[in-house]
């Protein structure tokens, strides 16, 4: 069931997407999703949605759309400015918008990628459980200037915006030259011997060859002394390769399931989201960090959002008792 449509008059690079297809690679598919998780989890939660909802994944490009309802929005991720009809509203928090305003997300900055939500969601295709496109099967796509997408929900205006205060704002991963990159020890370490330090010594500039398969960097390679044959064999999201030639790659939510090159070492949960946001022509330095310490810093995020969630909800029932104090009807 949907409740109207919002129309793109500028789309630019921008996906329809949510958390990945979780089932995916039980049968060799490859997960996909949101590259930069937090920020799409921030953009879902400030709307009230659950966090694997379809949203929008807008990367470097201008967008610019008509809602024939109104909608609340919400945009997290790189900086950017977020306008309806022509006035300026705050990035990462919700926004009322009325039926046929205009939205416009324009110069993105500070990093590469947005994410953009609406309470309700969107009504998608899904393939396993998901609609995350997949390049490879030919499942979703960008979208195309002039495509329409059917929104779940109309959500009356706000009429009161100090509810929608900066009580929302977390911190997002920032894009920014030299910023660090967490890496916990991969399961080849031992076959570069005295050279995996490398890995550590110098930034690594990001080449523009890179995308949501996998990000491609040059500096000094770490150089494995096993002589044995590397079988292909399952790798995670953020196995940090190092192949034959002059780059070293990181593979990222688009990775195939398996592959055969050494893996010197895995980003980190929090950092992939980092490299979510990384523009080709930066420089990343990577960090080793025990795996006792990512799982440390995955569950204080995971904390972090909880209290975020928490928060939005008190909002939104304040919001909903005012309004049916007020009007005789909710919000939303």
């Amino acid at each position: 069931m949907t409740a109207g449509m919002i129309t793109f008059v500028e789309a630019g690079s921008t996906q329809i997407t949510d958390l990945g297809r979780r089932q995916g690679p039980r049968y060799g598919v490859p997960v996909n999703g949101a590259l930069d998780q937090r920020s799409a989890r921030i953009a879902n939660i400030l709307v009230g949605n659950p966090a694997g909802a379809p949203l929008l994944e807008m990367t470097a490009l201008d967008v610019e759309f008509v809602s024939d309802v109104g909608i609340l929005l919400a945009v997290a991720g790189a900086d950017g400015h977020l306008t309806v009809d022509g006035v300026t509203r705050p990035w990462c928090q919700p926004v009322s918008v009325r039926a046929g305003q205009t939205v416009a997300v324009r110069h993105i900055q500070g990093g590469l990628r947005a994410y953009l939500a609406v309470r309700g969601s969107f009504e998608v295709p899904q393939l396993l459980g998901s609609c995350a496109p997949d390049s490879v099967l030919g499942f979703g796509g960008r979208v195309a200037n002039g495509a329409a997408i059917s929104v779940r929900r109309s959500t009356a205006a706000i009429f009161n915006d100090h509810f929608t205060s900066e009580l929302y704002c977390l911190d997002v991963p920032r894009a920014s030259a030299g910023f660090v990159v967490d890496v916990t020890d991969g399961p080849d370490i031992d076959d570069f011997a005295g050279t995996a330090d490398r890995l550590f010594e110098q930034p690594y500039l990001l080449t523009p060859t890179s995308n949501h398969i996998g990000l491609r960097m040059t500096g000094p390679l770490p150089e494995r002394v096993a002589k044995g044959e590397v079988l292909s064999r399952g790798v995670p999201v953020g196995a940090v390769e190092v192949p034959p030639g002059d780059e070293l790659l990181v593979l990222h939510r688009g990775r195939g399931v398996t592959a055969g090159y050494p893996v010197l070492a895995v980003v980190t949960s929090g950092s992939l989201d980092v490299l979510a946001q990384a523009r080709p022509g930066q420089r990343l330095r990577f960090r080793r960090v025990s795996a006792t310490d990512a799982a440390a810093a995955a569950r204080a995020d995971r904390v972090e959002l909880e209290a975020l969630r928490l928060r939005v909800q008190s909002v939104f029932s304040a919001l909903d008792a005012l309004s049916t104090a007020t009007t005789g009807r909710t919000f939303s």
